[in-house]
Parts: structure tokens; C-alpha cells; sequence
């Protein structure tokens, strides 16, 4: 459904911007000077007749770039479904008004990087997958929500968000920092919401399933691995599906992260590029700073660490291995499972034994369960965290065997499922439980790699075919070259948008202005012009056989050696961001 229901009216004039909730008996209207940059709360009555009108759906917030403030607003949103009797909403469309009335105060340079930003900015925003309530928390579990206090209701939707998943926290700064107009913001998340009505043995229940992203760390697959100081991991995704039948609520969390310590992977024109371990970072530093915040805010944690255990995946997974057995606390346990080996010559059946082998503890975690009399039955004490290389495709497959597992037991309990009943035999059921799964697992991967995932043949129906296949090549091609030719764009239009990079007020020049070296431009010219010539002479044969050898030779070997050239050089030649510079790993 394409709901347009306007939550807010921007009137517009040349001094001012004026945002009125559009709510009954809601008088409040919040001035944005265009000049100073201030923010008030004033009345509808102060809003200037000669002002310009128009609806929007939500305040995004606001950022500066080189011509000075935008207001970034949310043009049309569809709705995703009902939760808890909230209307979710997915943002489809954006705006970026900006408080200057011209751009005529730049100069030809200023004037072409403020394209660059705004371009970068809206390249974040058409990533899909970003998600809203206007009066309910979609940062938190249901397990956090149920464990708040009186005081946590009566504090705005932003003040009392997971910080860790609201995407437009950096543009929501000025807002929050006035608690008078701190109702205006609206906190976004990023990653993957789907809701349906569901039905077995002619009970209906709803079935949910939210991924929430991640912003510390945050960024595109090949720039952003391993973790930063804090501990904050790359492409941390939390994972909750949730089921809903006559007022019984059940929630299982899961997440997903990058290997918790020092490591890159740039790229360097190599299909897959050799991750590097870095030697001079104290890892168990960075390594227990997140398994801290991690066990505080989840409870147990069990590793599944799916990466290969032979070639260059191998010493990250004996490093991890090692690493937890350092920490030696007993609320973490390691489990390195070989998917590619185990799976391999298309037995995906043998996932089970993963799943078997893990059974015990995830019946020790539970989930949270909450009956109809709001009374709380079960808590999750626990949870896994599974990774692979991308924490995409293999992680994706086996989340969802644990959630289903989980889901058959929740199921049973509420009396959807009869005893002997197995979830894998609902074929109804099973065909929407497995292709929300596929469809979250091309969400994270559209959102960190830039294409969809791989293996979602698998999920979405429960076998490895030959067109998957085919499709896993073509994915992977665009992958390749999106990691090699876009992804610092991509990388750089994710710190500015998350505030890792500011535009500062001065009119100096900003590092968008970083020259490529001579080599970049010459050498592909030089390799085109010798493989061209190559195949010229070959078409076009000289007066013997030898001398056309002879060209062919030449300007082959011309074409080869530049070729080396170039991919010795690799890092020289691929997009890489240029706005923050990720700690430099050797």
C-alpha cells in the first residue's frame, strides 16, 4: 500500500522554515531561521500567510555542506504494516532544501563539491531500507522495551532510542540539543522490516522480522572490516524476529558482526583481495571492549564464526579462536563451523549439524515470550552472534535455521503448532518464512556490499539450484566491480552522512580535491593501445609469418607488463574514499 497520510506541513519563506505537526489540537510550530540556523517554537499564528506550503511525511534532519545548512525532510513513505497497533512506515522518497536562496556566494570549485556532497548525501539516502514509527520505538527490542522504567515513556522517541540504530542521529544533533523541539525529530533506522499475517491450522498470528544496522562503524563492505577503538564492529546487524498471536508476544534476537579486532581487506583489484591481520594494534583491547558491551546489553554470547578454516580466511579464524580463549570468560563461547567445506558439492543438509550441535545452549538462551495478561513467561538470556567474511551470505542462512527452530518451539507454546507439528511441513508458512529471509539477507547485503546476496536460492526454498548459481556469478561481478570502482564514493557518502566527516564553515579547500598521480590516467591508456595493436597485427598479418609474430609478441608483452604493472599497483587504481582515512592497516 502506498500510503501518502501527511504527518507535517513545511510553510516556507525567504527569512524562514516553519514545520507544523499536522496532529489534532497540536499547536506547536518549530521555526528554523535561514540565516542564523536558530531553532524556536512558535504558533500557528505566527506562521506568514505569503508562506509556501507543502506536506511532507517527517523530519530527517539537517547537515551542512559547503553552500551552508539543508533540511533534509521525508517526501513519501509506504506503510509497512502494524506493529503492536503502531503504523510502521519505510521513507521511499527524500528532500534536501537548502537555507541559502542561492548558490551564487560559491565559487566554480566550492559550487562543484557541494554537487559531490549533495550527490553523496543522496546517494545514502536511495540505499534502500530506511525505517519509522511516529509513536513507537523501533530501536529497541521487545525484550528492551519490556524492561524500562515509568520515566523512559514520558522522554521523546530520540532521547530514549538505541543510539547504536538511529541512522540519522548526526542529522537529528541540532534538534536534540533544544528538548523543547526534540519531539520534531524523528528517529530512523536502517536495515530490514517485514510483516505477515500468517496462518496454521487456521489460526492466524503475525510474523515479524527486523533488522536493525548499525551506524558506528558503519560502511561499505571491503572498506570497513574487523572493529575501531571503541570496539564497534563493521556491519553489526541485529537481527529480531518476532511472533504475535492473541495478545501472547514472542521476540529472538539475534546479531552479526565483523571478526571483533584489527583487520582490512583493501581493495586492490584482486577478485577477492588478501586480509591482512594488523601487528602493531593491541587487539584484546578493542576485542574486550566490544565482548563487554556486547554480554551487558545481550547475556551469553556463542560465536559462530563460519569463515574457511584453510588459504587466507584461515589465520582470522585462528586468531578469533584465540582471542576468546584469552578473554577466558566463561559467557563466551566459540564455535568455528567450515561452511564452504561442510556444505560443499551442494550438501546443504549438512547445516544441520550446526544446528543440532547448538541446540542444547539455544535452548538455554530461550527467547523472550510475554502471555496475554502481559505477564512475562520466558527471557532470552542469551545470544548468537554469527559472522562469516561479510557477515552476509553464510551468516544470513544459518540465522535463519536458528530463528525457525526458535520459532517452532514459541509456536507450540501458544498453541498455533500441535504437538508432533513441524514448521518445515507448513508449506504455506515456510514459502513467506523463507523468502523474508532471502529478502533480509539482499537488504544487508544491498546496504554493505552494494549487490544482492548470494545463496538466497537456498533460503527460498531449501535448495541450492543452477540458476542460483548463475545468479551468484552475476552478483558477484558487479560486487567486484563496485568494490573496486565505486565503493569510496559509497564509503565517503557514509561518514558524511553520519557525521564521521563535517564540511567545516571555512571556505578552505575540502579533501575532495585529492588529484590522482600521472600513473593512474597513462598506464590503462598504454595497456588499451598495446592490447589494441595486438589484435591488429594479428588481423592484419604482416608480409611472413614471423614478422607477425614478431608484433604480436611486442605489443602482447607491452599489454602484459602494464598489466602487472597495474595490478601490482592495484591500490592505486581503485575508488578509495577520500574523507576519513580509516585507520591505515599494514
Amino acid at each position: 500500500v502506498d500510503n501518502n497520510i501527511f504527518e507535517q506541513l513545511v510553510h516556507t519563506t525567504p527569512e524562514k522554515f516553519f514545520i507544523e505537526a499536522c496532529d489534532e489540537g497540536a499547536d506547536a510550530v518549530l521555526a528554523i531561521d535561514r540565516v542564523s540556523n536558530e531553532m524556536t517554537l512558535t504558533g500557528k499564528k505566527d506562521v506568514p500567510p505569503s508562506a509556501v506550503t507543502r506536506p511532507i511525511c517527517g523530519i530527517m534532519g539537517t547537515i551542512r555542506l559547503v553552500a551552508g545548512m539543508y533540511l533534509i525532510v521525508i517526501t513519501r513513505k509506504r506503510n509497512v504494516g502494524s506493529l503492536l497497533g503502531h503504523a510502521v512506515w519505510k521513507a521511499v522518497d527524500f528532500d534536501m532544501i537548502s537555507y541559502k536562496k542561492t548558490v551564487l556566494h560559491l565559487s566554480e570549485i566550492q559550487s562543484q563539491e557541494n554537487k559531490t556532497f549533495l550527490s553523496m548525501i543522496n546517494n545514502v539516502l536511495t540505499t534502500d531500507g530506511f525505517y519509522f514509527c511516529t509513536d513507537y520505538d523501533l530501536t529497541h527490542t521487545l525484550q528492551r522495551l519490556a524492561n524500562t522504567s515509568p520515566d523512559f515513556q514520558e522522554m521523546s522517541l530520540l532521547e530514549r532510542a538505541d543510539q547504536r540504530f538511529v541512522w540519522n542521529g548526526n542529522l537529528l544533533r541540532d534538534l536534540a540539543a533544544q528538548p523543547e523541539v526534540t519531539h520534531f525529530a524523528l528517529p530512523v533506522v536502517h536495515g530490514f522490516i517485514v510483516m505477515k499475517p500468517c496462518r496454521i491450522n487456521g489460526k492466524i498470528f503475525e510474523w515479524i522480522l527486523i533488522s536493525r544496522r548499525s551506524c558506528f562503524r558503519a560502511g561499505v563492505r571491503y572498506y570497513v572490516r574487523g572493529i575501531d577503538s571503541e570496539g564497534h564492529a563493521a556491519n553489526f546487524v541485529e537481527t529480531e524476529q518476532l511472533v504475535l498471536y492473541e495478545g501472547t508476544k514472542a521476540s529472538f534476537v539475534q546479531t552479526r558482526g565483523s571478526m571483533p579486532f584489527y583487520w582490512s581487506q583493501r581493495p586492490n583489484l584482486k577478485y577477492k583481495p588478501k586480509p591482512i591481520i594488523s601487528k602493531t594494534t593491541n587487539h584484546l583491547d578493542g576485542f574486550q571492549r566490544h565482548f563487554d558491551s556486547q554480554l551487558l546489553i545481550y547475556g551469553k554470547q556463542t560465536i559462530l564464526n563460519l569463515v574457511n578454516q584453510k588459504g587466507s580466511e584461515k589465520p582470522l579464524e585462528q586468531a578469533f579462536a584465540k582471542m576468546v580463549s584469552g578473554m577466558n570468560n566463561g559467557m563466551l563461547n566459540y564455535i568455528a563451523f567450515d561452511f564452504h567445506k561442510e556444505c560443499s558439492r551442494m550438501r546443504w543438509d549438512r547445516l544441520q549439524i550446526l544446528v543440532d550441535s547448538v541446540a542444547e545452549t539455544q535452548d538455554e538462551y530461550s527467547y523472550f515470550m510475554v502471555n496475554s495478561e502481559d505477564k512475562t513467561v520466558a527471557r532470552q538470556r542469551g545470544v548468537f552472534r554469527s559472522n562469516c567474511m561479510d557477515c552476509l551470505d553464510r551468516t544470513n542462512v544459518i540465522q535463519s535455521l536458528l530463528a525457525r527452530r526458535s520459532l517452532q518451539s514459541q509456536l507450540q507454546r501458544m498453541g498455533v503448532l500441535n504437538v508432533g507439528q513441524r514448521i518445515e511441513e507448513q508449506a504455506e508458512f515456510e514459502k513467506i518464512y523463507k523468502n523474508a529471509w532471502a529478502d533480509n539477507a539482499n537488504a544487508c547485503a544491498v546496504q554493505y556490499a552494494g549487490t544482492g546476496a548470494l545463496k538466497t536460492d537456498f533460503t527460498r526454498t531449501g535448495k541450492r539450484t543452477r540458476l542460483g548459481l548463475l545468479m551468484d556469478g552475476w552478483n558477484s561481478m558487479i560486487r567486484y566491480y563496485k568494490n573496486n570502482f565505486s565503493d569510496g564514493f559509497r564509503q565517503d557518502s557514509i561518514d558524511l552522512f553520519l557525521g564521521n566527516f563535517a564540511v567545516d564553515e571555512s571556505d578552505g579547500p575540502t579533501p575532495l580535491r585529492v588529484q590522482k598521480d600521472w600513473k593512474f590516467l597513462t598506464l590503462p591508456i598504454i595497456m588499451l593501445v598495446a592490447f589494441s595493436m595486438c589484435i591488429v597485427c594479428l588481423l592484419m598479418a604482416g608480409d611472413t609469418w614471423t614478422e607477425t609474430l614478431a608484433y604480436v609478441m611486442f605489443w602482447g608483452a607491452a599489454s602484459a607488463i602494464t598489466a602487472t604493472i597495474i595490478l601490482f599497483n592495484g591500490q592505486d587504481f581503485v575508488d578509495a574514499p577520500k574523507l576519513v582515512h580509516k585507520e591505515k592497516m599494514d
